[in-house]
């Protein structure tokens, strides 16, 4: 005679693995939809700062101390005097998203070949908040101020010699996340003006697309 309550039993607990099973692929499923949409969703706010173009307009910008510069489209502008070294660069943001410019690192010389990205605690802040819009046009300003300063002196001496240099530039989107550290390299051309190329982009919160 069967068992049917034993039957039951074991009917009940089948019913509930094939439950769970398909639970677990269900929850699997939503959970890959969930991670697919947030990349999605955070590829639209990506920015990736460039040199802006060469047909780009010039930007006049200012300084805290009343000095302006001129970095014409594709290019920076460089000025000393014994008092201060001032830096900008004429940028373009070919990214989908805001970008928000965080910190800055001079290098008086170009290293070349493959390199980690700089630590972002090596960064000086910005005093001032840089947005670039994108598919437009922006700019990045710094100033050393301190004559005293080891930077100041090697800063100066890079720029009146006209050989390359360069500024790593660190950025996010409007969120504070995204972070990418973008190498600017100065180049001085035959009149005198700058010519601004990247070298590197380097991604801190995700991996890099090399």
């Amino acid at each position: 005679m069967a068992d049917w309550v034993t039957i039951s039993a074991l009917a009940t607990a089948g019913g509930t693995l094939v439950l769970a099973g398909a639970t677990f692929a269900s929850v699997r499923s939503a959970n890959r939809s969930s991670r697919l949409a947030e990349r999605s969703l955070l590829a639209t706010q990506r920015p990736l700062l460039m040199p802006s173009r060469l047909q780009d307009d010039p930007q006049k910008v200012g300084f805290a101390d009343g000095k302006w510069v001129v970095a014409p489209g594709g290019g920076g502008a460089v000025d000393t005097s014994d008092e201060a070294v001032y830096l900008v660069i004429s940028l373009r943001n070919v990214g989908p998203g805001m970008a928000v410019l965080h910190g800055w690192l001079f290098h008086a010389e170009v290293t070349l070949g493959d390199q980690p990205a700089p630590s972002p605690d090596g960064f000086s802040r910005l005093i001032r908040d840089l947005y670039v819009p994108p598919s437009d046009i922006g700019f990045w300003q710094g100033a050393f101020r301190d004559p005293a300063a080891p930077e100041f002196a090697d800063a100066r001496a890079a720029v009146e010699s006209g050989e390359r240099m360069a500024v790593d530039l660190l950025y996010g989107d409007h969120e504070g996340g995204q972070r990418t550290i973008s190498r600017f390299v100065f180049n001085r051309r035959q009149d005198g003006q700058w010519i601004v190329a990247v070298a590197r982009h380097w991604n801190l919160d995700r991996p890099d697309p090399r």
